[in-house]
């Protein structure tokens, strides 16, 4: 079990604000039966700048928002599980999406829990068994794919 601070966060992930979408990593296990996990939240404040426009008087945090939070959680997983052998010019990119669905709207105030599984990896392509939680009720569910990229090669 490790829990990560936004400065770790930070040293992982390439995204900045606004798009940083990960506040706390609470747990990765590498070890976990049946594939590595990551527990992490997301803070949704009504800040947000997307509230602005999604929706005025009805506030909603964008479903496509939701989906790219646990797939940067799937992404943070993937650099963990490359350990000392990742290059810092390594980065994951959001390459897919199946079996989406949404089972409630997630509103200014919800703390996201998010948590990816890795369920197969193969020539640099990882899948990922994904879920967003508000408290204990699911929210999201998908299964991501995360295509590794090296920057430094063309």
């Amino acid at each position: 079990m490790s829990t990560h601070n936004i400065q770790k966060i930070q040293e992982v992930m390439p995204h900045r604000y606004p798009f940083l979408l990960l506040d706390r990593v609470v747990d990765v296990d590498l070890d976990a039966e049946g594939g590595a996990i990551i527990h992490a939240y997301k803070n949704v404040s009504i800040n947000e700048d997307f509230f602005n426009g999604h929706f005025p008087g009805h506030p909603v945090m964008p479903g496509v928002l939701t989906l790219e939070a646990m797939a940067q959680a799937a992404g943070f997983l993937g650099v963990m599980m490359q350990g000392d052998t990742r290059k810092p010019t390594t980065i994951f990119y959001f390459a897919g999406a199946d079996h989406v669905r949404f089972k409630r709207p997630v509103v200014p105030g919800d703390q996201l829990k998010l948590e990816a599984r890795l369920i197969g990896k193969r020539s640099g392509i990882w899948k990922f068994d994904c879920q967003a939680m508000v408290d204990d009720e699911v929210v999201c569910i998908a299964e991501l794919t995360c295509a590794e990229k090296d920057l430094e090669q063309k």
